[in-house]
């Protein structure tokens, strides 16, 4: 089976262009070669591939006749990536919603001020 299809059946991603467009932009490798999306997959093969910020081991079980439904997934591939990516992911969501919750709007001008400062490294109020 194709690459592209192979990582649609079991769900990486939503459509098949979208991992035709990964392996164009070589972020996708099977057993340590770029592929490109007609790469064909078989039994054992260690695919890995960087999406929204994590890179993906996984290691292929078996084929899938055609796209199989979440609680299959596990039948069809291993998946090998290391928990620590992830709780690197959850660091920076957090990180970028310590200054700012997401969805409270534009910043105001006060804000915008200390951000100035902070960028600066003056404090406005010592003036």
């Amino acid at each position: 089976m194709r690459v592209d299809k192979y990582l649609w059946c079991v769900r990486y991603y939503k459509t098949r262009n979208m991992v035709t467009e990964a392996c164009r932009k070589n972020h996708i490798t099977v057993n340590g070669q770029i592929a490109k999306p007609s790469r064909e997959v078989f039994p054992m093969d260690k695919i890995t591939f960087r999406k929204d910020q994590i890179t993906y081991l996984i290691t292929v079980l078996d084929i899938p006749q055609n796209r199989v439904g979440a609680k299959l997934v596990d039948i069809y591939r291993k998946d090998e990536t290391p928990p620590e990516t992830f709780a690197h992911l959850e660091l920076l969501k957090l990180s970028k919603e310590h200054y700012r919750k997401s969805g409270t709007g534009r910043p105001t001008k006060k804000d915008r001020r200390d951000l100035d400062d902070l960028e600066l490294g003056t404090d406005s109020t010592e003036l």
